[in-house]
């Protein structure tokens, strides 16, 4: 898995290959390492493969961190596999998915 960030007017978050139990920590420790300024953090799933348990917890937190700092996420691009776990799991409807 590599993540890339791009601070702008929103913080862009490039995720490429699985987010699971193995690279959710991974994932969890690079984004907690950066400085988010923006009022609004953009995931890109385009090149996500797949989401397990753990990559859908880590994505719960972040949520829930950054809600209670006052700002948005929003998941972008995500393909049929990750949006047939989210509908599964009932993600579809806590994150918001663009």
């Amino acid at each position: 898995m590599e993540v890339r960030f791009e601070h702008g007017q929103e913080f862009n978050v490039k995720i490429i290959g699985r987010l699971d139990t193995v690279t959710s920590a991974q994932f969890d420790q690079a984004i907690k390492s950066e400085t988010i300024t923006e009022n609004k953090v953009v995931l890109d799933f385009s090149e996500v493969e797949y989401i397990s348990s753990a990559g859908l917890r880590v994505l719960l937190a972040l949520k829930r961190e950054l809600d209670d700092a006052g700002k948005e996420m929003e998941i972008h691009h995500i393909n049929a596999v990750v949006r047939e776990i989210f509908g599964v799991t009932g993600f579809i409807n806590v994150l918001t998915v663009k």
